[in-house]
């Protein structure tokens, strides 16, 4: 009975939410057996322990007793919370919130971490660095210092910061660079965040701005494409803002200038290798080498393929050979040729093509003043409006030609210079007008069909495609007040020639004079002859001087043909 009673005064002494002492009967993988005198023994997780290899079998220890028994009627103890319940107020009764103390990560929980420091404190994510880190799991395990932010006595637990204290040491090592930096320092920093017109470095405690200006001694578009963030690079002290605690960086000016001995480097005429990093409409910009890049105009890509868009026979990435075409070491400009790599073909121009050859072609394109013909694959020669036709008036060559039409012509010019080569259609054939005397003759009546109207008239096609013009005046006895009210394109009709001008090219025609018997018309003759005179004196003739019916008309004819 006093066993018995013995053995009910110590299980009375087991209350929940105590510390009791127990003594280890047994180590196992995983945990550890603790005897504290109750029915049985509890057992405690082998990691609640800092290292259980220094626990040793008969060793007493204290353990926190959270429940007597558990449904197999062990008690439920801890070796982790008796440790916490002991350190607890051991920091209530000697810290308070400020102090630095060290701990241990322990694991990872929403919104943070949690730190052993005798008892789980908690680390908010956005007090563990300057910047939060993405990956919390880099922490668990290693050891810090802490401040403490705040001790809440009802939940009994601790809020801690790693941040502030990075902080501090940051502005003291801020400070004493300041002190001791210098312009033309060389530096060696970590990209800490990126712009668009540049990046900041931590220089160990001082952040730096390197400017978008200041990376390459080339063209570059954004910061990303030389630094990334996390990189660590060296970076040269340019300007020092002692007081507003700022620090201007350069990256470029760690290395020389490329510039500096660019026309030893690239001589005029020079064949170099590079790479396609641009492209924009009026060119390709290739770079030589780390900030060194040439432009490309689209001109320059090839002799005889018209190329509208760079984009068209080149792409970014690709490599490319090209000739120094010319240098400008102030602006910083290289001019490039793709061309030169081949012969010219305009150099064997006056070759294939001398004055008077006859050639074949296509043609290409036309414009208001003449037709393209393709003579070769990048060989155009030009006909203008007026080497198209010997009788004609053209205004405009489709009038004549259209598109893809096979044509020959013979070379009138050649400038290979210019890559300008002239051609003439009409001069495939004689010159009607050389022997205009002997087709026709004032006085003859002439048939054609009616080719073109105008205000002033209608041009009738005569033979060997020459045209003749009939004045409004000279269509009918009657009064014309509008040519298409009398006469239709296409329309045959028969007129007699009342001028032929050989110096000018024209020939004047009248389909009311068709009919006149031959005194009329030699009465209209004379008249016009009085009136008009020779060509030397027409402007001095008065108009008084018509005698006959029409002598007028013939008159305003005379002066129509002159301004044509």
């Amino acid at each position: 009975m006093e066993q018995l009673l013995a053995e009910s005064g110590s299980l009375n002494s087991l209350i929940p939410g105590s510390i009791v002492k127990g003594t280890v009967i047994e180590i196992r993988d995983n945990s550890v057996v603790v005897d504290i005198g109750g029915k049985s023994e509890g057992v405690i997780p082998a990691n609640e322990f800092a290292d259980v290899s220094e626990i040793q079998i008969g060793d007493e220890i204290e353990v926190y007793l959270e429940k007597a028994e558990d449904r197999s009627g062990a008690p439920v103890i801890s070796y982790d919370k008796a440790q916490q319940k002991k350190n607890w107020e051991t920091i209530v009764a000697e810290c308070k919130e400020g102090s630095v103390m060290p701990g241990r990560v322990k694991a990872k929980v929403k919104g943070g971490l949690i730190v052993s420091m005798g008892i789980d404190a908690f680390l908010p994510a956005s007090q563990i660095d300057v910047q939060p880190p993405k990956n919390l799991d880099q922490y668990i395990g290693q050891t810090y210092d802490f401040k403490i932010l705040k001790i809440n006595l009802e939940r009994k637990n601790l809020v801690i910061s790693r941040r502030e204290l990075i902080e501090e040491q940051r502005n003291e090592k801020r400070r004493a660079l300041l002190e001791e930096v210098k312009p033309g320092d060389i530096r060696r920093g970590v990209v800490k965040n990126i712009t668009d017109y540049g990046a900041f470095v931590d220089l160990d405690g001082l952040d730096g701005l390197l400017h978008i200006t200041d990376m390459s001694w080339g063209r570059i578009s954004h910061p990303s494409e030389v630094l990334k963030v996390g990189e660590e690079i060296d970076v040269m002290i340019i300007e020092i803002d002692r007081d507003r605690e700022r620090v201007s960086l350069g990256l470029k000016q760690c290395t020389s200038n490329p510039w500096d001995s660019i026309e030893k480097k690239y001589p005029v005429g020079a064949k170099v290798h590079g790479k396609v990093v641009n492209l924009v409409q009026y060119g390709a910009f290739v770079e030589l080498e780390q900030g060194v890049e040439g432009l490309v105009h689209v001109t320059e890509l090839s002799w005889t393929k018209r190329i509208t868009k760079p984009s068209d026979v080149l792409k970014i990435g690709q490599e490319v050979d090209a000739v120094i075409l010319g240098i400008n070491k102030e602006e910083q400009k290289i001019s490039l040729g793709i061309r030169q790599l081949e012969q010219n073909p305009w150099e064997m121009v006056r070759h294939n093509y001398p004055v008077g050859a006859r050639v074949h072609g296509k043609v290409r394109n036309l414009t208001t003043f003449g037709a393209f013909v393709e003579l070769e694959e990048g060989i155009d020669g030009m006909v203008h409006v007026s080497d198209m036709s010997w009788t004609r008036h053209i205004n405009h060559p489709g009038e004549m030609l259209k598109k893809g039409d096979e044509v020959e012509a013979i070379v009138l010019d050649v400038d290979a210079d210019q890559q300008r080569i002239a051609l003439g259609i009409k001069q495939t054939q004689d010159d009607p007008w050389d022997d205009i005397d002997r087709k026709f003759h004032i006085g003859d009546i002439v048939s054609g069909k009616v080719s073109k109207i105008a205000n002033f008239g209608a041009f009738i096609e005569l033979a060997d495609e020459i045209d003749g013009l009939v004045h409004i005046s000279q269509i009918s006895e009657e009064r014309v007040e509008k040519i298409k009210d009398v006469l239709k394109l296409g329309q045959d009709v028969s007129a007699r020639v009342i001028k032929i001008d050989k110096d000018e090219r024209r020939i004047g025609l009248s389909i009311k004079a068709a009919n006149y018997d031959p005194a009329q018309l030699q009465a209209e003759i004379n008249a016009y002859e009085r009136v008009r005179g020779p060509v030397s004196e027409r402007n001095s003739a008065p108009a008084s001087m018509s005698t006959s019916t029409g002598s007028q008309d013939f008159a305003n004819l005379g002066d129509i043909l002159d301004n044509l």
